[in-house]
């Protein structure tokens, strides 16, 4: 079968196209999430048949930039009364360094990397920060009606955090507000694909956005 070659205009043109689909579809998404957290039903997580209240809103990483701010603008609306709920915020990379902090382990992190290396020490991590200790870490009390859990920071604990893991965690401490993932790659309602190209495991028990 010969080979297709492509102009580098025709090349160009394609991966404009490609780029502004992928813009089309994050806009989509946007307004679906900016419409569900102004929904009472999602807010008191009913019509799920009995499952937990965890989506995922899925957006291309070269949108990273724009979903930050994106998400950034909900909060601030959220804050000055404009949805009818009060968004909380967990960045994954921020709840890593606060655990290392609790275990006063944060300082030597960098010390122990250069004697031992980055392997070692991912694996000497792995045994204090764990799924759990994450879950644990994230939660808050009292949850109030009206709360909606953001997690961001999925790509910035990777492979160290696995999305899946995490929210296995979650379960027994989330059941009564809805919790959004903001994950940079994709989620068919069975496997995470981080940066759409990165197995990230499997997860049956969250609903697409």
């Amino acid at each position: 079968m010969p080979s297709v070659h492509f102009s580098d205009s025709e090349a160009r043109g394609r991966s404009f196209d490609k780029r502004e689909k992928a813009r089309a579809e994050f806009e989509r998404r946007c307004e679906i999430l900016r419409e569900r957290l102004a929904n009472l039903d999602f807010l008191n997580n009913r019509g799920l048949g009995n499952e937990v209240g965890f989506f995922v809103f899925c957006y291309d990483p070269a949108l990273e930039l724009e979903a930050r701010a994106f998400l950034a603008q909900l909060q601030a609306e959220s804050e000055a009364g404009k949805l009818p709920c009060r968004i909380v915020a967990r960045n994954l990379y921020d709840v890593l360094l606060s655990i290392c902090e609790k275990k006063r382990i944060a300082a030597a992190i960098p010390k122990q990397e250069a004697r031992h290396g980055s392997a070692r020490q991912l694996k000497q991590l792995a045994k204090v920060a764990t799924p759990e200790a994450f879950a644990v870490e994230i939660d808050y009390q009292p949850h109030r009606p009206g709360d909606v859990l953001l997690i961001t920071g999925a790509g910035e604990v990777y492979p160290f955090l696995r999305i899946h893991s995490l929210l296995d965690n979650m379960q027994h401490l989330f059941g009564d507000v809805p919790v959004v993932v903001a994950y940079p790659g994709s989620f068919d309602g069975q496997a995470f694909s981080l940066f759409s190209r990165l197995k990230d495991g499997n997860y049956y028990r969250a609903f697409p956005i």
